[in-house]
């Protein structure tokens, strides 16, 4: 366990405070809602103007309405190339203009908040191990490439441990929310070898399921269910609900599936036997027979493998037969700029690094090597509060020069 203990705690003592500080610049909490059943109620949904539920761009919108009101000015179109630093301090930076010409700022602090590189496949392969498109399928937003990571490390930043917010999915999910919801019901799962591997009924931690799966052959699995199981969603709905995603029933599984199937998808698999399934899945044919069978003696009884809840055990028997390939995917990128617990960056001798702060994504180590879905919003919660003490740790050490 390398997470920083007094980061985690600056983090829960400032959090009761910013909701306040949110509130009083207008932004409106709608509920402390769960992303799943067993999870805990701290993702603060954002409240619109009509009562409905919003994003975090309203906090950003909030935030940036007082800033202006505050006097600060915002030079958009003009991305920082470089932090400059004299005598062993922070002094400023240089950016490029609309027109390609370099600025030169001079700031005696600076504070690194741009959001880690989730959208950056190298950094991801080099940090991470995974392979954008070929065992990671998760979010890349423009511009979230690293660049504030490397130029923290060029002025002599020490590096953290960095990590994805993992969870798993099918790779094309937003195309496909229905065929993902089914395929995400703790039914059978099994990897390439045609071998359980997980208590299925786990997989609504979505950290939990992505660690699991990413420990797989090829980093994949297969989630099975029979023509029984699947008319089951249709007639009572799901067993499980993710919060998080707009999906809360099957109806449009079928038209969904043969959609993606038809545009050549090779994710979703149909067939009339399961040695056929097997075949077009890729998966150990002898195997799956094996554990099919196993299973469904399982159903009949208990699951003495892996303890799984009586009534997530739906026998696999009936054709139709559907799998789904399921994968890693993630949020974003987490860690990389090592700070202590008033966000000032540190060095490799963990000496500060006087006038550089850093916050959010590129600075947040505090999961260690797993992030906790169980506390939703966390990620959101620590940029926020971690920018708090950043800025105010700033300003502190500015009024001593």
């Amino acid at each position: 366990m390398d997470s920083d203990a007094r980061l985690v705690r600056a983090f829960i003592d400032k959090s009761g405070s910013t909701i306040d500080w949110l509130e009083d610049m207008g932004v409106e909490f709608l509920m402390a809602a769960r992303h799943f059943v067993d999870s805990q109620p701290t993702w603060h949904i954002i409240k619109t103007h009509n009562g409905a539920h919003g994003t975090g761009a309203l906090i950003y919108k909030a935030m940036t309405e007082r800033a202006e009101e505050l006097g600060v000015k915002f030079f958009l179109n003009t991305p920082v190339k470089k932090i400059l630093k004299e005598d062993g301090r922070v002094v400023g930076f240089l950016a490029e203009d609309s027109s390609g010409e370099t600025v030169q700022a001079k700031a005696k602090a600076v504070v690194v908040a741009t959001g880690g590189f989730g959208g950056n496949a190298e950094m991801i392969k080099n940090y991470t191990g995974y392979e954008w498109g070929r065992d990671l399928f998760s979010f890349k937003i423009p511009g979230i490439d690293g660049d504030g990571l490397k130029m923290a490390w060029e002025v002599g930043a020490a590096k953290t441990h960095m990590m994805l917010e993992m969870y798993c999915s099918i790779p094309r999910q937003p195309e496909y929310w229905y065929v993902d919801a089914v395929f995400r019901q703790p039914n059978l799962l099994v990897n390439l070898d045609g071998e359980r591997f997980f208590n299925e009924e786990v997989i609504q931690n979505n950290t939990f399921a992505g660690n699991a799966i990413s420990g797989q052959k090829n980093r994949c699995a297969f989630m099975i269910l029979d023509e029984t199981a699947k008319k089951y969603y249709l007639k009572n709905g799901f067993d499980q609900l993710c919060y998080d995603v707009p999906i809360e029933d099957a109806s449009n599984f079928d038209s969904e599936l043969q959609s993606a199937i038809a545009d050549g998808c090779n994710d979703f698999f149909v067939a009339d036997t399961l040695e056929e399934l097997a075949e077009k899945a890729g998966i150990n044919v002898e195997n799956l027979k094996k554990t099919v069978a196993e299973y469904n003696k399982a159903c009949e009884s208990r699951d003495s493998l892996f303890n799984k809840n009586y009534k997530y055990l739906k026998p696999i028997k009936k054709a139709k037969f559907y799998a789904g390939r399921l994968v890693p995917s993630g949020f974003g990128s987490l860690g990389g700029i090592k700070i202590n617990y008033k966000a000032e960056v540190l060095d490799e001798g963990f000496e500060v690094i006087p006038g550089l702060y850093a916050a959010g994504t590129d600075a947040n180590s505090i999961h260690s090597d797993s992030y906790t879905f169980i506390m939703p919003g966390n990620t959101m919660g620590f940029a926020i509060n971690s920018g708090r003490i950043a800025g105010e740790s700033a300003a502190e050490y500015v009024e001593t020069l």
